[in-house]
């Protein structure tokens, strides 16, 4: 099949992008790497009178300023995987660049474009919402910031307005401490069956000061375990510790039968991916872990 006919646009700023937007009356759509997009398109899943394109606008790359990591929305996952910044200083985000279908996906796909689709079993979602990360949109009302928290709002639902564009993530913190993204997939390049994601700071005193666990393919959204954050924080990490946060983690899922295994299956994988998870995170952190 082929997509149906629509308006294409290439803007050379974001107000002519916001602009274009509007014009579409609720039935534009923005492009980004379109690895998602074009593919619905292409069987008419959806069928936009109006396409963005965002590659003009200067959207893409990574800046660190104050502690805090800017990446801008239409940056690749080829580049994050590639970037020696991330490698060397965050390895939540070089976890998930590097597992995110195949190359020849990464060299187009987009972190912004991942967030904003909210596929339930994607990959970036529960990273970001670990990470405590905040969207920066831009619409007719002007620039507006959106917690991770108020940004997932559903299964392919976010809060973007119908003429917003995501120009960024920003996310503070994660080079002060250790983080990991763990996935269960089929094969190489499929969605996650359930994937875990986990960002840690610890104390001078080896207690757990902050603490973010976030987990796709595990219910209709992601899913933040914020009871299982609660009982880590405070705590000194042991192998036990891990073991009863990865538990109480995996209550908090609501899985869904489906082709890629039972919902009893899904929980008691989130135990074994959450522990590795955590305790991967806690090494990179520099905790030594007792039995």
């Amino acid at each position: 099949m082929y997509p149906g006919r629509f308006a294409y646009h290439l803007p050379d700023s974001l107000h002519e992008a916001v602009g274009n937007l509007e014009r579409g009356g609720g039935d534009a759509r923005v492009l980004a790497g379109g690895q998602s997009l074009i593919r619905l398109m292409r069987f008419r899943y959806e069928s936009p009178s109006h396409l963005v394109d965002l590659r003009n606008l200067g959207l893409s790359g990574i800046d660190e300023f104050g502690g805090r990591l800017r990446i801008g929305a239409t940056t690749t996952d080829a580049f994050l995987e590639t970037s020696p910044t991330i490698g060397n200083n965050y390895p939540l985000i070089a976890d998930v660049a590097r597992v995110i279908a195949d190359p020849l996906v990464r060299n187009l796909a987009t972190i912004g474009g991942s967030a904003a689709y909210a596929h339930p079993s994607g990959d970036w979602g529960p990273a970001l919402m670990a990470a405590r990360a905040t969207f920066t949109a831009v619409g007719p009302g002007g620039q507006r910031s959106i917690p991770a928290d108020q940004f997932f709002v559903g299964s392919f639902c976010t809060a973007l307005g119908a003429a917003e564009i995501l120009t960024g993530i920003e996310l503070s913190g994660l080079s002060n401490g250790g983080g990991a993204y763990m996935k269960l997939h089929r094969k190489i390049g499929d969605f996650a069956t359930v994937g875990v994601a986990v960002q840690l700071t610890v104390d001078a005193d080896g207690k757990v000061s902050d603490c973010g666990i976030g987990m796709s393919g595990v219910a209709l959204s992601y899913v933040r375990a914020s009871k299982a954050e609660e009982y880590l924080v405070g705590r000194t990490l042991d192998r036990d510790s891990l073991r009863r946060g990865s538990g109480i983690a995996s209550e908090e899922t609501h899985p869904v039968k489906d082709a890629r295994g039972s919902a009893i299956y899904k929980r008691e994988m989130v135990k074994v991916l959450c522990r590795h998870a955590l305790e991967t995170a806690a090494q990179r952190a520099g905790v030594e872990l007792e039995d």
